[in-house]
């Protein structure tokens, strides 16, 4: 199974994936984990991200595709992957569409996850972070123990500008108006799938897991 996983932020994805991960034993391949690994290791491919990195500037989509590549070559990507993260514009998608045909590789089906605006706004304005160790928190689904304190080291939980209520609305806006050609694309070529993800989590799975089996060659 080769999938993509399309969904606004908060809507989830990361919880998501890490259970097809479980179920259909793929690996997540998430840009930018796989863009700090391999800066990490030290790859030509790194390399050429790290320079990039270092002045502020965004990494290529050329980069990130091949860096794409040659993370599905390797072996726990044989039977299949997640992507999460990318594409995210349709100049993006079409790049990665004609470098899996290249490959001879072809897209089972493009997951969208859907949760409602309000709902995200509650998720992501709802976030802390602790100020000493990083560790994070919500204020409505994961308390701390002590309001305002983090459980692991006793420092402060803050709300970072992110998350603040007018930036979470910009990052919407902006993920729908960068998202919607590339949605358009997928949905043409029959490879979408939505799915509703609002509700109980085993219902939710449910969903997702149903959607896939009708979707993609599993």
């Amino acid at each position: 199974m080769r999938i993509i996983l399309l969904g606004e932020p908060g809507a989830g994805k990361g919880t998501y994936s890490a259970e097809l991960v479980k179920k259909y034993k793929i690996p997540q391949i998430s840009t930018g984990d796989m863009l700090r690994a391999a800066v990490k290791a030290g790859t030509p491919l790194g390399k050429q991200a790290q320079e990039f990195m270092k002045k502020g500037e965004l990494v290529p989509d050329s980069l990130v595709i091949e860096l794409i590549r040659e993370r599905i070559k390797e072996g726990d990507a044989s039977k299949g992957f997640i992507l999460d993260g990318f594409p995210r514009t349709l100049p993006q998608a079409q790049s990665l569409e004609k470098m899996l045909q290249s490959m001879n590789i072809r897209l089972s089906g493009v997951l969208k996850i859907e949760v409602a605006k309000a709902i995200l706004l509650k998720r992501l304005t709802g976030r802390r972070v602790c100020k000493g160790c990083g560790a994070t928190y919500n204020i409505d689904t994961m308390k701390p123990q002590k309001d305002g304190v983090c459980d692991k080291c006793g420092k402060e939980l803050i709300q970072r500008p992110d998350d603040k209520p007018e930036t979470i609305e910009n990052r919407l806006t902006v993920y729908q108006k960068d998202t919607a050609p590339l949605i358009e694309f997928y949905e043409n070529k029959g490879l979408l799938k939505r799915v509703q993800c609002e509700g109980e989590y085993d219902e939710v799975m449910a969903r997702i897991f149903s959607a896939l089996e009708k979707t993609a060659k599993v």
